[in-house]
């Protein structure tokens, strides 16, 4: 039986294939967290006062979240040993 409606369109403007492995999607996550990280700290640097002082709390957060992906990644790139 054929449906009488078609499909609504897609709402999202971005979408990610599903079969992407999880380390290369780490991978682009961490190149995509070091991007922002110079662009906000080049950024900060042009700036004075408080908005310096924003800029460079969150340049900070960046590279908190840069060492938790790159964590993730050393974690899944172990060898598993046997128990």
């Amino acid at each position: 039986m054929k449906k009488l409606t078609p499909n609504p369109p897609s709402t999202t403007l971005f979408t990610l294939a599903p079969d992407i492995p999880a380390e290369t999607l780490l991978i682009q996550t961490s190149e995509t967290l070091a991007s922002l990280n110079a662009m906000t700290t080049d950024l900060a640097f042009e700036l004075d006062g408080a908005y310096r002082h924003k800029l460079l709390a969150t340049q900070q957060l960046i590279v908190l979240g840069e060492l938790l992906v790159e964590r993730v990644l050393v974690l899944t790139q172990a060898p598993q040993t046997v128990q």
